[in-house]
């Protein structure tokens, strides 16, 4: 059958907040898609964050990085609210500052690091002003 893919709009107004509140400035979104995939036969994955790398870059003429997320319905539709901010947060961490095609791997990237990303941004968000 394989895998469907579609806009996943919901994830990209979550991690604009994130992003936003984080002041994560070397993220544009301009050159960030979000995906929900459907039938990933994958075990335990959540999501994914997939890079365009330089030699891509270069032969499609773009001149910066272009990354994708991808949640994977079957996984993070069942999670907790929290839990789908703690992915998003993961996967975005995975993206560099130089925003150049590269990737940080998952020795940075790991739940102990995540968990603080993720108390910090709850912490912002809640002192955060609406006026």
């Amino acid at each position: 059958m394989g895998i469907k893919y579609s806009r996943a709009d919901d994830i990209k107004i979550a991690a604009e907040e994130i992003i936003k509140i984080l002041n994560w400035n070397h993220i544009p979104l301009d050159s960030v898609s979000f995906l929900r995939s459907h039938g990933s036969t994958s075990r335990g994955t959540i999501a994914r964050c997939h890079a365009l790398g330089k030699a891509m870059q270069i032969g499609l003429g773009r001149e910066k990085g272009f990354y994708l997320i991808e949640v994977i319905a079957e996984r993070f539709d069942r999670l907790s609210e929290d839990d789908k901010v703690k992915t998003i947060i993961h996967e975005l961490m995975h993206i560099p500052k130089s925003f150049g095609g590269g990737f940080i791997h998952h020795n940075i990237v790991n739940d102990k690091n995540v968990r603080r990303v993720y108390e910090h941004y709850t912490q912002l968000r809640n002192n955060r002003k609406w006026f």
